[in-house]
């Protein structure tokens, strides 16, 4: 009759033994024991994701993952993507982070966990300077080229004004060479990163025509993983008081990080 009773109990004890968080490896766990971090970042969006003079992934997103990857004593891999397919690679287990201008929003965050952000970016609507836009009711008319799976998109299509063509395309350089090539009127795009038009088209004479909003981008963290969301939380609180998020930034985008707000 005692192990009767007992049994129940002990049943009950090896569930939460084998559930409990202790119990299985966290992502964090494997990263260290693989030696490398895996973390997707978009390298056609400068200056956030390029490929320098040797064909090498380098910007802004990337120097925060190399100190992330630095601090864990692991190799970092830059893994490509687009905005469309960062959070399919991170929900597949083909990346562990996602570090491409994730702008925070709830709508993602039904999919991934976001970290506290590490920088921001004004989203903006960018043309030449003769073409005559000033606010939201001067797109009618007018194609506006756009990245799909980009807040930049959802801001777009919340704000066009019926009449507005918006343009789709799969990379922030298929968006960026419609605006160049005449086959859209105006980019709807990070300002920072529609800026890197300027010196390559001086006669264009690219111009923000007004902001659309600020987000703040943090790291893409898969769902279900609380030790490296806790970890990389933790990283970017560190590099962020020591200076070196500033620094970064400062150096790739020209500006000052901006104070960044709890999440």
């Amino acid at each position: 009759m005692k192990l009767r009773r007992l049994t129940p109990a002990l049943l009950l004890a090896a569930l939460a033994i084998a559930w409990s968080p202790g119990a299985r490896a966290d992502a964090l766990d494997d990263i260290v024991k693989r030696g490398k971090l895996l973390v997707a970042i978009d390298i056609s969006a400068p200056p956030f994701g390029i490929q320098n003079d040797k064909m090498q992934p380098d910007g802004a997103d990337v120097d925060v993952a190399r100190l992330l990857a630095k601090d864990l004593g692991v190799e970092l891999e830059v893994v490509p993507v687009t905005s469309a397919n960062r959070i399919p690679y991170l929900q597949t287990k083909r990346v562990d982070l996602t570090m491409s201008t994730f702008s925070i929003t709830p709508e993602r965050a039904k999919a991934v966990n976001f970290s506290t952000p590490y920088g921001a970016i004004d989203a903006v609507i960018f043309a030449p300077q003769n073409v005559a836009i000033k606010d939201a009711k001067d797109l009618v008319g007018k194609k506006i080229a756009v990245t799909r799976g980009t807040t930049n998109e959802t801001d777009l299509v919340a704000l066009a004004p019926q009449g507005t063509q918006i343009l789709r395309f799969d990379d922030e350089a298929a968006s960026m060479a419609a605006l160049a090539t005449g086959q859209a009127d105006a980019y709807a795009s990070g300002e920072t990163i529609a800026r890197a038009l300027i010196p390559r088209y001086p006669d264009k004479k690219f111009e923000s025509k007004f902001v659309m909003r600020r987000s703040f981008y943090g790291v893409g963290v898969r769902r279900g993983e609380p030790d490296l969301l806790r970890w990389v939380d933790t990283a970017i609180w560190f590099h962020n008081n020591n200076g070196d998020l500033g620094r970064v930034y400062e150096h790739w985008l020209g500006v000052k990080l901006p104070a960044l707000p709890p999440l």
